[in-house]
């Protein structure tokens, strides 16, 4: 497995003190371009498409060491510039084709769709991707291999036009230079992308580059104002449901299909198709920004103050997780390891999930969150064990632990009494 720098997870800190700029800037502007509900949702989605990454990390990877090790046709190396600047271009290519299908083929609509559940439109949209995207993403990038690009130059630049479609999820940059705007991906284009108007539907998937788009006609130039989401509102802010959601409907309407035959289209159809004795294909409806009604649910008193100091730890939490992985399986052999691993993924997942129970307002979340702060002091406790060396910040961890239990029993009864009334 060829060793590469992972430049996005150490642009991780950058993310977010930029998502700090912006909204310092949009206070400025006097903009409302942020709800807490909402980026926290984005950013748990994120946190679970990262950690299914950990755990599959390699795997994906392997269609392309091995069609690059036995049926490469050139030995392009990696000490040419020009071999960067084609494998950029080829690379942009066949992310087009991979986005614009993701869009255009039902099931692999079901991994993308997370990206665009949000209903605002911001920097922590970018983080918010699925975590099942991958398994289909990985096949489109295989002629660069049989073409022969090695595959540290294919994973940096993959990594490169990743990192550059950051910054383009912000309402906050309007038009540009126009030659820029010619060539390249921008705020305005790709808003246009996460549009539910239906001119904006299915247009402008470029990643870094927009002159595919120009090329084979999906190109859409910014004018009505964008209205953000789906077509079918996820109306949760659960990470778990988001990469579930579109995959149990088209699971109900295959079980209503009469025969195989249409059961197959509904997969690879494009979203929104049915047979016409269901229905017919579904076509979306005219929205505009001033009629259409955000998801959003109003929190008792107290709790989105608890709710940001805890996700904070969780990011902090799931930061170490993700970059100390290697470290974790070093020490560790064989079960130990995979116990380690699969245990902290799915306590980081709960802590996610039940983040958004308690915005959602959910009856359980309050009692899940007494459950959850014990499995990560019992974790904490453990870490220290088996790792001595981190145990300043592990105590440091454990200290806020134990204050959260005080501010989550002081709050219980009264958040409990609230999230069962009606909204």
């Amino acid at each position: 497995m060829p060793k590469v720098t992972p430049y996005i997870l150490y642009a991780i800190p950058v993310f977010f003190l930029l998502i700090g700029v912006e909204l310092l800037v949009a206070r400025l502007m006097k903009r409302e371009v942020y709800r807490l509900n909402d980026a926290i949702a984005n950013l748990s989605c994120g946190v679970a498409q990262q950690v299914v990454g950990v755990l599959m990390k390699g795997i994906l990877l392997l269609g392309y060491l091995y069609l690059y090790e036995h049926y490469r046709l050139l030995d392009l190396g990696a000490d040419r510039w020009w071999v960067w600047v084609v494998c950029f271009v080829g690379v942009d290519f066949f992310y087009y084709w991979f986005h614009r299908y993701a869009h255009e083929i039902s099931f692999m609509w079901g991994g993308h769709i997370v990206h665009h559940q949000s209903e605002e439109y911001n920097l922590s949209v970018a983080l918010r991707q699925g975590s099942f995207q991958a398994f289909t993403s990985w096949v489109f990038y295989l002629p660069l291999a049989w073409l022969g690009f090695d595959p540290v130059v294919f994973l940096v630049v993959a990594q490169f036009q990743t990192l550059y479609q950051f910054w383009i999820h912000t309402r906050l940059i309007d038009k540009m230079w126009w030659p820029i705007e010619f060539l390249f991906n921008t705020p305005s284009h790709h808003r246009v992308h996460h549009g539910i108007n239906p001119q904006y539907i299915d247009k402008n998937h470029g990643g870094t580059l927009i002159i595919f788009d120009r090329l084979f006609g999906t190109f859409q130039v910014e004018e009505q104002e964008v209205v953000y989401g789906v077509t079918k509102p996820l109306n949760s802010w659960n990470p778990i449901w988001a990469n579930l959601d579109y995959f149990v409907d088209i699971t109900q309407l295959i079980v209503r299909c009469r025969n195989p035959w249409d059961m197959l289209l509904v997969l690879v159809k494009g979203p929104g198709w049915r047979p016409m004795y269901l229905g017919g294909p579904q076509t979306p409806q005219p929205v505009t920004a001033q009629v259409f009604k955000k998801y959003d649910i109003r929190l008792p008193d107290g709790l989105g103050s608890y709710v940001f100091a805890q996700y904070v730890v969780i990011l902090l939490g799931a930061s170490s997780f993700l970059a100390l992985s290697g470290q974790l399986r070093s020490a560790f052999d064989g079960w130990e390891e995979w116990a380690w691993m699969m245990g902290l993924a799915a306590l980081v997942l709960l802590c996610v999930t039940n983040m958004g129970g308690l915005l959602a307002r959910k009856s359980w979340a309050p009692p899940v969150e007494a459950v959850r702060l014990i499995l990560m002091i019992a974790a904490t406790a453990a870490l220290m064990w088996a790792s001595p060396v981190y145990w300043l910040p592990l105590a440091v961890g454990g200290v806020w632990l134990a204050i959260s239990m005080f501010w989550l029993a002081r709050f219980r009864g009264a958040w409990i009494h609230e999230m069962a009334a009606p909204l």
